[in-house]
């Protein structure tokens, strides 16, 4: 009587084979799922990483192109590139810069001109590949103390990767390239001792070309120049029109070794002459 009562109990606590099967293959197709939940972003993740790591060398590229077709009207230049993640874009009026001059005996400064330029973005969505908030990397080039970058073999642009959030235009990590003013300084061994100080500005628009493919062309479209004597200090500034600040575009953002730097002409020259070269540089978007 007692194993019959005991075998009945049994009986009733006991989970038949059917549904123990049904659970176990619920667990393992959940497991199954979240593994490959977990393995589809791990492979997005890895691919929007190296799409973030090639976009520095792209952006480079476009870099150089910049310089090569800014100051030769008409040449252009086509990069095309391929991304799953992100895509390049031109952010208009994002700088102005500012040239200021002092001639010998002046007492205030004077001033020369001002533009507007564009910069230029590979955008990534942070909900694909994201490092960290208020993350900076310069790129290019490694020098970076002064506002204009010295030399003949310097370049116009400064590359940096950033990452800020929040920004008016979406949440992105990002790589910049941001037009700058290269210096030059030469001596003219004539009768007259005189000293030059060149400027170059490459000024980016928007063209008009849709978004047909994964390609930029740079295009040269003008070459001006402004030029002044009797110079002895000069004073380069920048700064953030307020439409691009309002969006975050500020100086947080691009993180420029300091907003203005004055040049002064070394003593012993009769003449110093400054010229201030701007070169005009229309983008567009799926030019083939």
């Amino acid at each position: 009587m007692v194993d019959k009562c005991f075998k009945k109990r049994f009986d009733k606590r006991a989970i038949s084979p059917v549904v123990s099967t049904v659970i176990l293959t619920g667990a393992m197709v959940a497991l199954l799922s979240i593994t490959l939940v977990f393995a589809n972003s791990f492979l997005w993740s890895r691919i929007a990483e190296s799409d973030f790591n090639s976009a520095k060398q792209l952006m480079q590229t476009i870099g150089l192109q910049i310089d090569d077709v800014a100051w030769t009207p008409g040449r252009t230049q086509t990069i095309r590139y391929s991304s799953k993640c992100g895509e390049v874009t031109l952010l208009s009026s994002a700088l102005n810069y500012t040239v200021y001059y002092k001639t010998k005996g002046g007492t205030t400064y004077q001033f020369l001109a001002s533009y507007q330029v564009g910069v230029l973005l590979f955008n990534i969505p942070t909900s694909k590949y994201s490092i960290s908030n208020n993350y900076y990397e310069l790129v290019f080039p490694s020098q970076n103390s002064t506002l204009t970058l010295t030399g003949t073999s310097a370049p116009v642009i400064r590359e940096f990767a950033v990452e800020k959030l929040p920004m008016g235009d979406g949440n992105y990590i990002r790589v910049v390239v941001a037009p700058c003013v290269r210096s030059l300084f030469s001596t003219a061994n004539t009768s007259d001792d005189d000293y030059y100080v060149k400027l170059y500005l490459p000024v980016l628009t928007q063209g008009s070309a849709p978004r047909l493919t994964q390609s930029v062309t740079v295009t040269g479209n003008s070459l001006g120049a402004k030029t002044v004597s009797n110079v002895a200090s000069i004073n380069v500034t920048v700064s953030f029109p307020s439409s691009t600040r309002q969006m975050g575009f500020d100086a947080s953002f691009f993180r420029f070794p300091s907003l203005y730097q004055v040049i002064n002409i070394p003593d012993g020259y009769d003449d110093a002459v400054l010229e201030f070269f701007v070169g005009g540089v229309v983008v567009e978007f799926g030019v083939n």
